[in-house]
């Protein structure tokens, strides 16, 4: 007798179920080039989408709440003289994002807090040193103001962005395709048209070691684990995409093949959770895969399938996700036709507690070192937070509590007087509204030491705020009642005994 084993998982059942078309963002003009870039950067405050611009390079940066259909005339981060090819946020400062592009400079802007109101052409650093187009950027993970920017020059700069200074200048017999940190910044992998593998020194450029990788001479995309191995997409030389696993010292440890699409793979990791998930340029489908530490190393999860190719994509970091709906991962879909497709990642669970399980602790905003202090030699993981401070319990089947309801009553002497006869409106409507008025300042002072257990401020003044506005409603329609009233030659007898 014989029977199959099933890999137990608690990521077996991951899902992906793409929001509704007015929960997205429509109407994008997305860039036409040809680069092998994702287009696409998001936080936990904006997205930012490459896009295109008549006489220059732009890129879109919308807060994340700002759904929908997209004016044609919505405001641009517009500096550069050519196309962006790549866009990143900081990892510790949801408000500057770096850009590069082919005008063969990298920029790094300030986005004002709540977003754009106006085109914005004027960064707060320029980093100027590469001779060629300048393709891909990418943050230190746990030092601030660290960036590293690649480009067709066959260079590899490490930047200190708050003295606009070279830390560090990296030749490559090639043009370098793909570069990622490892877990501390110590170390940076990075891949190039030549097809090999090397790992260098980011301080001081020292080559540590080379390898080849992936036979294709298409692109290749490498990221680094954070157990220290390295994982790679790219081509065989029949052209077959594959992925790959590498130790440390470059030595192959997994090579298998996916399929024998012509696209780009972009890989997207979460060292929380050890999935890895691959979104190929032109494909329809999301593969997701989890790393363990035992053979066969690399599991095959799922697939997310749909109809529209993604033109690029983008990866929120865990910090923005919602904890409540058991969120594990979401993306942000590019299609051609210039809808920008939100697709969340969740676990099913039944529980509406904290998933412990699901949410170790992930990147924080706080840096661990200072730019100097890295520079020096010291070298720090990333400063990681707690995700269970997102997490809100539900309330949907709490009631109020009854003192609660009465203070509200009792505090908001407007609320019964709109439910009065009009007459007495007429007579009361100048006193209801200074009563209005004046009862937030009066709550606002109240102290909150005497006020009951589950008394909420916020909530009354939340209140007061409708009752102006149900006020002032009645307000004009009373007026209205007047005028019209004083049209008459003959205004009808009340009985007032009725």
């Amino acid at each position: 007798m014989s029977f199959r084993v099933v890999r137990q998982s608690k990521f077996r059942h991951v899902f992906g179920q793409a929001l509704k078309r007015d929960q997205c963002y429509d109407n994008i003009r997305i860039t036409s080039s040809s680069w092998d870039s994702t287009f696409c950067s998001v936080n936990s405050k904006f997205i930012a989408i490459i896009t295109e611009a008549a006489g220059g390079g732009a890129f879109l940066v919308l807060p994340l709440e700002k759904t929908g259909r997209v004016d044609r005339d919505a405001p641009i981060v517009g500096g550069h003289k050519a196309a962006v090819l790549d866009v990143q946020w900081c990892p510790h400062n949801d408000d500057v994002i770096a850009s590069a592009s082919e005008d063969c400079t990298v920029k790094v802007w300030q986005i004002p807090e709540r977003g754009l109101f106006r085109s914005l052409d004027e960064p707060i650093v320029d980093l100027l040193a590469h001779q060629r187009r300048v393709g891909l950027v990418v943050w230190h993970p746990s030092a601030h103001n660290i960036l590293l920017s690649a480009g067709s020059d066959n260079k590899i700069f490490i930047w200190n962005i708050s003295t606009s200074e070279v830390v560090s200048e990296i030749d490559f017999p090639d043009i370098p395709l793909s570069a990622s940190w490892n877990w501390d910044g110590s170390r940076v992998v990075a891949s190039s048209k030549d097809r090999k593998l090397r790992v260098i020194d980011p301080r001081t450029g020292r080559l540590i070691r080379e390898g080849f990788g992936h036979e294709g001479t298409k692109p290749s995309q490498v990221v680094y684990l954070k157990n220290g191995s390295i994982f790679t997409t790219g081509f065989s030389k029949m052209s077959e995409r594959q992925y790959a696993l590498w130790d440390g010292h470059l030595n192959n440890i997994v090579m298998q093949e996916i399929d024998s699409s012509n696209g780009v793979i972009f890989p997207f990791y979460d060292p929380d959770t050890n999935l890895i998930y691959l979104c190929g340029k032109g494909d329809s489908a999301i593969r997701y895969f989890e790393i363990t530490d035992e053979a066969p190393y690399i599991h095959y999860l799922n697939t997310y399938q749909s109809n529209e190719p993604q033109r690029g994509i983008g990866w929120m970091p865990k910090r923005g996700l919602n904890v409540n709906n058991c969120e594990i991962a979401r993306f942000y879909k590019l299609h051609t036709k210039g809808f920008c497709e939100i697709i969340p990642m969740t676990v099913p669970r039944k529980s509406e507690l904290f998933q412990d399980d699901l949410y170790p602790d992930t990147f924080s905003d706080v840096p661990a070192l200072t730019a100097d202090e890295w520079i020096e030699g010291r070298n720090a993981p990333p400063t990681l937070m707690s995700m269970k401070e997102g997490y809100r319990v539900a309330k949907k089947n709490e009631p109020t509590p009854a003192h609660a309801r009465r203070a509200v009553l009792a505090d908001t002497p407007a609320l019964k007087k709109t439910t009065e006869p009009a007459n007495h409106i007429i007579d009361q409507s100048n006193n209801t509204r200074q009563q209005v008025q004046t009862t937030p300042q009066n709550i606002s002072n109240t102290s909150t030491a005497a006020l009951p257990a589950g008394f909420d401020v916020q909530s009354i003044l939340d209140d007061i705020r409708k009752l102006k506005i149900i006020v002032k409603g009645h307000e004009r329609r009373i007026k209205g009642l007047e005028e019209r009233l004083s049209n008459y030659e003959e205004v009808p007898h009340i009985n007032n005994d009725y």
